[in-house]
């Protein structure tokens, strides 16, 4: 067994809602509990409900912008840019541009749909 492991071909994570989500490794890749690393792409106008999870998530944009509402707080960040949110903090993500925002997102522990919490 080799000490490494190259992922060729990352879940595509279903979706209703335009988003495209590739997950290299996390829980729904290869059971990894610990941490998920996906590649997605938001469609311009998309956005979730708030949410508050249970895991810390790192945002790194690669192309276009990104709304973050933390805490009654907005923040849009750009190519280049990047955030930490603790976990238990309410966000909620959009894409209210006109252009599709790529983005790599890591989840600490996993992302899971259990662990999410979002609002009806």
């Amino acid at each position: 067994m080799k000490p490494y492991t190259i992922q060729k071909q990352p879940f595509a994570v279903p979706t209703t809602d335009g988003k495209v989500i590739n997950e290299h490794f996390g829980l729904a890749t290869d059971g990894n509990k610990e941490i998920s690393i996906a590649h997605m792409k938001a469609p311009a106008g998309w956005s979730e409900p708030f949410q508050t999870p249970q895991f810390d998530e790192y945002t790194l944009i690669l192309k276009g912008k990104k709304q973050f509402i933390i805490d009654h707080e907005t923040i849009i960040l750009k190519a280049g840019q990047s955030i930490k949110i603790d976990k238990n903090t309410k966000v909620q993500y959009s894409n209210p541009f006109t252009e599709v925002c790529e983005y790599i997102s890591i989840c600490t522990p996993a992302f899971s749909m259990d662990l999410v919490n979002r609002e009806d």
